[in-house]
């Protein structure tokens, strides 16, 4: 059992987010659902709570309505190896109403922020070629979704 385990709050759409998640990364699943009963604040037949998994890491998913609402102050940081996995997240989470940021950064249909972040992009900026460094920072801080070979090109110097 882990220690620490993100507690998300939805206005109504817990079971719809967990789908969602639970279909886009590989290694996940739904593991338990709670639904509200007769009586309660909440429709009967609406998800209470959730737990789900995403690569192994467990995650609550609670229905309590509008009160509040995600922030980009909390994100969901996604490593990936390659091109294709940066546009693979970044295609599923963005669809259905989701919305491009900046910088690898795009908020989903429920409102919770992701980054979308190549690995090779820590290693550019994290040169001791503060030049080269710097032409990557700045590459990065004209895209939305990150583009691996654009960064290469500007950190090359191309």
């Amino acid at each position: 059992m882990q220690k620490i385990t993100p507690f998300l709050w939805f206005d109504g759409k817990a079971e719809e987010a967990m789908k969602l998640y639970t279909s886009v990364f590989k290694n996940s699943k739904i593991t338990a659902i709670k639904y509200w009963e007769e009586g309660s604040p909440f429709p009967k037949g609406q998800v209470m709570t959730g737990k789900f998994e995403i690569e192994g890491m467990e995650f609550y998913a609670f229905d309590a309505g509008p009160m509040f609402k995600f922030t980009e102050a909390i994100s969901m940081y996604v490593n990936c190896e390659t091109q294709e996995e940066v546009d693979e997240y970044w295609e599923k989470l963005t669809a259905d109403g989701g919305r491009e940021s900046q910088c690898g950064w795009l908020k989903d249909k429920f409102g919770l922020s992701w980054q979308i972040i190549p690995k090779a992009l820590g290693e550019m900026m994290g040169d001791k070629d503060r030049a080269k460094a710097g032409r990557a920072m700045q590459a990065m801080m004209q895209m939305k979704k990150i583009d691996i070979k654009a960064l290469k090109d500007a950190y090359n110097g191309k």
